[in-house]
C-alpha cells in the first residue's frame, strides 16, 4: 500500500490546493509553447500584408465591415431536452461544433473526451470512460457516460465511437443526466447532432494522408429531393493505419497494431406540413483494431517496466483482433401544436463483437496457439414518447415516457491455458435480458427578482435476466458445464434533479444543482461458483452537488464550477483467480474539483481557448476482504486536465492552430500486486496550418510533436500485465472540397 503525502494528510482542501499549484507548475511550460505559437502568427500581421488589409478595409461597405468585426456567436443547446441558450442552462456543458472538429483534426468519440474537463478515455475493454472519478462498468459492459447519436443510445463500451463525417456539432452534459437521460447517464452526456438537410444541396468530400500509411476518405451530402417536404443526406468515412508497432514474430502480419474502420448512414426526411416531420436514420460501421496500441509482459510486472520504445515491436504468435460491427436505425415522428411539442423516437440496434488475444501477449513456447476470446451479440430496442412546452422562455416544461429492451448473447467468452495435463478452456455461454420502463419530467419555472428554479426527475424499473453455463474442458473438447447459474433481479429507483439558477444581467449567470445518477447492477458473466448473489452486484449511486457560474460577452464566454459528488456502491474489477475477473461493490468514494473553460477573441483574427479540470476522487471505504484500499486515488483518474488552444485566421485564408494537452498523474490497478500504480503527468502539443480558397481547404498538420511516449492504460493479473500507450509523432496532409 502506498503512503498518503503530507499535504493529503493535512486535509482535503490542503490536498486540493497542492495540487492546483502542481498544475500551476504543469501549465507553465504551455504557456510558453503557446507565446512562441502566438509569435508563428505574428508573420501574417507583417507589413505588406496589414498595408494590404488596411487599404482593402477602408474600401469596403459600412455592411461588410460590420461583418468582419468578429463576435462570439451564440450556442443554443438540447441539453434539458428543448432548444436553449447554453448560458441559461444550469449544469455544464460543452459544445463543439463542425469547424472545430475540423480545425482540431476531432476523428473520434476519444477525440472529444480529450476536449472537455475531468474526462478521460482508454482502450481498455473498447472505450472505457472515465468522467469526475466514475468509471466504466466491466459487467454491465456500461459506461458512466451515454451518448446519443440520432436518438439511438450507445452505452456499451463495445461500439463506443461515432464518425465525424457529418456531424453539425456534439454537446457533452458533465455530472448525473438521468432524469431526462436514462438509467446509465451517471456521469453525463455526449449528444451528437447530425446535419439537417435543408432546401438547398450542400455538402463537402476531403481526403488525408500521413504517418504509418493513415488514408482517410470523408464525404456527405445533403439537400431537397421535393422542395419543403422530402429531404435526403448520406455520408461515409473510411480510414486505415498501418500502425506504428511491428510484430517480428516469423509468418505474422508485421504490422502489428494496424486499423481499419468503415462508417456509412444517411437519413430521409419528410415534411409533409409545416406541424409534421418524419425522419429515419440508418448508420452502418464497422471498426477493427488489430493487436493493441501497446504491448503485455508476465503478470505481476509493474507499471514502472513499462516503456513505449519496448512497444514498437513486440513478438506473439497468434492473430490478435477486436471487430466491431454496429447497425443502427432510428425514427424520430415530432408534431407541433400551438403550445405543445409531440415527439416519439423509437431506436434498434445490433452491435456484433469478435475479440481474440494472443493467450500471453507474447511467445512464451507453454502458450503457442493459444488464446483469450471474446464474442457476443447485442440486440437493443428503446421507445420514447415525449411532450414538451414550445416557449424558450418563462414557464417551460418537458415529460414523458420511455421504455427499452435489451438481450446480450455471448460466448465463446473466456480463456485458454497451459496444465500440466495438456491445453485447457475456460468458457462462459450466456445470455441475458434487460427491460427498463420509466417515466420522467422536468419543469423550469421563473420567479422573482431573476431566479429560475429548475426541478425534475425520473421515476424507472430495471429487470435483469441471465442464463449462464460455464465450461472447463480440453481445448477442442466437449462436454457439459462445469458450472450453471440462472438469475433474476428487479431495481426501481428515482432519480430527482434541482437546480436554481439567477440572472445578474445579460452577462452573468451563477447557478446551483443537485443531483442523483444511478448506474443499474447486474451479473457476472464470467461465473465459475457460488450462488446468485455470490455472482451479482448493486446498483452504483452518486449524488452531485454543483455550483457553477456562466459569462458571455462579445469576444468572451466563460464557464467555470465547482463540484462535489458522493459515490456509493461504486463498480469496481477484480481477479478472484487465475485469469477469472469479477465485478464487486466498494461502499464509499468522493470525488471533488473544479473547472473552468473559456474562449476569448482578443482581436478579430485570433482565437484563445482554454478547458481545465482539477479533480480529488478518492475510495473512502473500499475493502476487499484481503486489502483495504481506503484512501486511494480512484484509477484511471488523472488528477488533472489542461487544454489550452490558439487559433489564427487572416481574411485571406490563411491559418494556423497550436493546441496543447496536459494531463495530470494517474493511477491504474495493479492486481497481481495488489496496489495502485501511479503514472506522472505528460504533455501533448498538436499543430495544423492550412489554406482556404473558394471552395477549397489544404491544410497539414502533426500531432505530439515533441513525441511524448505516456501511458493510456494498465491492466495486470497474475497471468499477464498489459499497458497501452499513446500514439508517437505523426505528421499528415488534407484536402477538403465544400460545395
Amino acid at each position: 500500500m502506498g503512503q498518503k503525502n503530507s499535504g493529503e494528510e493535512r486535509g482535503p482542501i490542503n490536498g486540493f490546493m497542492r495540487r492546483l499549484r502542481n498544475v500551476a507548475r504543469a501549465a507553465s511550460p504551455l504557456l510558453g509553447i503557446m507565446a512562441a505559437a502566438l509569435l508563428f502568427a505574428a508573420p501574417a500581421y507583417d507589413n505588406a500584408w496589414a498595408e494590404e488589409t488596411a487599404v482593402e478595409t477602408a474600401e469596403e461597405t459600412k455592411d461588410t465591415a460590420e461583418a468582419k468585426s468578429v463576435t462570439l456567436e451564440a450556442i443554443a443547446v438540447e441539453a434539458n431536452r428543448m432548444e436553449e441558450d447554453i448560458g441559461r442552462v444550469p449544469q455544464s456543458v460543452s459544445v463543439i461544433d463542425e469547424s472545430e472538429i475540423e480545425d482540431k483534426e476531432i476523428k473520434n468519440i476519444p477525440d472529444v473526451i480529450k476536449e472537455i474537463p475531468n474526462m478521460n478515455t482508454s482502450p481498455s475493454h473498447g472505450n472505457a470512460v472515465n468522467i469526475r472519478g466514475l468509471n466504466a462498468s466491466m459487467f454491465t459492459n456500461n459506461n458512466p457516460v451515454v451518448m446519443y447519436i440520432d436518438g439511438v443510445p450507445y452505452t456499451d463500451r463495445w461500439g463506443f465511437d461515432a464518425t465525424m463525417a457529418n456531424v453539425e456539432r456534439i454537446e457533452v452534459l458533465r455530472g448525473p443526466q438521468g432524469a431526462l437521460y436514462g438509467k446509465d447517464a451517471i456521469g453525463g452526456v455526449i449528444n451528437v447532432i447530425t446535419k439537417t438537410p435543408t432546401n438547398v444541396w450542400q455538402g463537402r468530400i476531403g481526403a488525408e494522408y500521413g504517418s504509418f500509411n493513415y488514408i482517410e476518405t470523408i464525404f456527405n451530402v445533403q439537400g431537397p429531393v421535393v422542395k419543403d417536404k422530402f429531404f435526403v443526406s448520406a455520408y461515409g468515412q473510411y480510414e486505415q493505419d498501418d500502425g506504428w508497432i511491428k510484430n517480428t514474430y516469423p509468418g505474422m502480419d508485421r504490422d502489428a497494431n494496424s486499423k481499419n474502420d468503415r462508417w456509412f448512414g444517411g437519413s430521409l426526411l419528410y415534411r409533409p406540413t409545416d406541424r409534421l416531420s418524419a425522419r429515419l436514420n440508418l448508420s452502418y460501421d464497422y471498426v477493427r483494431q488489430n493487436w493493441i496500441d501497446g504491448y503485455g509482459l508476465p503478470g505481476g510486472t509493474p507499471l514502472a517496466s513499462f516503456n513505449r520504445g519496448d512497444a514498437e515491436y513486440v513478438n506473439f504468435d497468434v492473430p490478435s483482433f477486436d471487430k466491431t460491427e454496429s447497425f443502427s436505425q432510428s425514427l424520430n415522428l415530432a408534431y407541433n401544436f400551438d403550445a405543445v411539442n409531440l415527439t416519439s423516437v423509437t431506436t434498434h440496434r445490433k452491435l456484433d463483437i469478435d475479440h481474440k488475444y494472443d493467450g500471453d501477449y507474447g511467445n512464451n513456447s507453454y502458450y503457442n496457439g493459444l488464446l483469450i476470446f471474446d464474442e457476443h451479440k447485442l440486440d437493443t430496442w428503446t421507445q420514447e414518447f415525449r411532450a414538451s412546452s414550445n416557449k424558450k422562455e418563462g414557464f417551460r416544461w418537458v415529460g414523458g415516457v420511455y421504455f427499452d429492451f435489451e438481450q446480450r448473447k455471448q460466448g465463446p467468452y473466456g480463456m485458454q491455458f497451459p496444465t500440466f495435463f495438456g491445453n485447457y478452456e475456460m468458457n462462459a455461454v450466456s445470455c441475458a435480458d434487460s427491460s427498463t420502463q420509466a417515466v420522467f419530467g422536468q419543469v423550469m419555472v421563473p420567479l422573482i427578482a431573476g431566479f429560475e428554479l429548475t426541478a425534475g426527475g425520473r421515476y424507472q424499473r430495471i429487470e435483469k435476466e441471465i442464463d449462464l453455463n460455464t465450461y472447463y474442458l480440453p481445448v477442442g473438447g466437449s462436454g457439459p458445464p462445469m458450472y450453471t447459474m440462472n438469475g433474476k433481479k428487479t431495481w426501481n429507483v428515482f432519480l430527482p434533479r434541482a437546480a436554481l439558477s439567477y440572472l445578474i444581467n445579460e452577462h452573468w449567470t451563477p447557478y446551483f444543482s443537485w443531483s442523483q445518477g444511478y448506474m443499474p447492477g447486474g451479473f457476472n458473466y464470467f461465473a465459475t461458483s457460488g450462488t446468485v448473489e455470490d455472482n451479482s452486484f448493486k446498483p452504483e449511486r452518486s449524488t452531485n452537488y454543483e455550483l457553477g457560474v456562466k459569462a458571455s460577452y462579445d469576444r468572451l464566454r466563460l464557464a467555470a464550477c465547482l463540484f462535489r459528488m458522493d459515490i456509493r456502491d461504486i463498480h469496481v474489477y477484480k481477479a478472484v483467480g487465475t485469469g477469472i475477473w469479477v465485478t464487486s461493490n466498494a461502499s464509499k468514494a468522493h470525488s471533488q474539483g473544479a473547472e473552468l473553460e473559456a474562449t476569448y477573441l482578443p482581436i478579430n483574427s485570433v482565437e484563445l481557448s482554454a478547458a481545465v479540470g482539477l479533480i480529488d476522487a478518492k475510495y473512502d471505504d473500499y475493502d476487499t476482504g484481503t486489502v483495504n484500499f481506503g484512501g486511494q486515488r480512484i484509477e484511471n483518474t488523472p488528477a488533472h486536465t489542461v487544454k489550452i488552444g490558439i487559433a489564427y485566421n487572416h481574411p485571406k485564408g490563411f491559418y494556423t492552430r497550436t493546441d496543447v494537452r496536459n494531463q495530470g498523474a494517474t493511477c491504474y490497478y495493479d492486481d497481481a500486486n495488489k496496489i495502485f500504480a501511479k503514472k506522472g503527468n505528460y504533455t501533448v502539443l498538436d499543430m495544423k496550418i492550412g489554406y482556404r480558397f473558394g471552395y477549397w481547404d489544404i491544410y497539414a498538420y502533426v500531432k505530439n510533436l515533441t513525441d511524448e511516449a505516456y501511458v493510456t492504460a494498465f491492466q495486470s493479473m497474475s497471468t499477464v500485465a498489459v499497458a497501452g500507450f499513446g500514439q508517437p509523432r505523426t505528421f499528415g496532409t488534407g484536402l477538403r472540397f465544400r460545395f
